[in-house]
């Protein structure tokens, strides 16, 4: 990927390994969290639903048990699926979340052989870190070696060609529409063989 580490550019959560006892359900304090989540007041829950801003309401507050038809409306209008409503959210979990990046908003992180234009960078604690990279390097010699990091990496070219070096296999040219997805501790590197700058997605896991 990128000569500069990914973990420096957004923090990454770390459980702390504390075991947790499983704890029966409430459905309504389900449906409320999501709710909420997504800023809906409860007339506007019930609407996307379809549902009486009542028969929500007493869902909510445990007072009425919903029918199978009922649920599926909620899972509907809260665009997830049933078994979603009944399965609680892991530590740290937004629900709802999202982030638009324009093409002209992205933070920019300028090196000698890459200009990255950072996506989605809203998100604090994500589990994905996407880029948008101008590749200037022309051959191995731009770097000061391989780039290694954690996790499992994606790329994908948009314009141009590229040559993937990577440490345990041979060097692969890349051009518009093809897609490599490597182990991120392997070193790699990527130079542009085209005439102009290639330009590539990067996606990164972070562990």
């Amino acid at each position: 990927m990128s000569d500069i580490d990914p973990k420096s550019l957004i923090r990454v959560a770390h459980e702390n390994g504390e075991s947790t006892v499983a704890q029966p359900l409430d459905l309504g304090a389900r449906v409320r969290e999501l709710r909420k989540a997504r800023d809906w007041t409860l007339e506007q829950a019930a609407n996307q639903a379809g549902l009486a801003r009542s028969t929500l309401s007493k869902i909510e507050n445990g007072q009425m048990s919903p029918t199978y038809d009922a649920l599926k409306k909620l899972a509907v209008g809260l665009e997830i699926s049933v078994p979603q409503l009944f399965t609680p959210p892991s530590k740290g979990q937004v629900n709802g979340r999202m982030a638009v990046t324009m093409a002209d908003d992205a933070t920019q992180k300028i090196t000698t052989t890459y200009e990255h234009a950072l996506l989605a960078e809203a998100l604090t604690t994500k589990k994905m870190l996407p880029y948008r990279t101008r590749v200037r390097a022309r051959n191995m010699e731009d770097f000061d070696g391989w780039v290694r990091h954690d996790g499992e990496e994606f790329l994908y070219v948009l314009t141009g060609q590229i040559r993937l070096f990577t440490e345990f296999y041979e060097a692969v040219d890349l051009k518009r529409g093809d897609c490599a997805y490597y182990d991120a501790a392997m070193g790699h590197n990527v130079v542009s063989i085209s005439a102009e700058d290639a330009t590539i997605l990067w996606v990164t896991s972070l562990v």
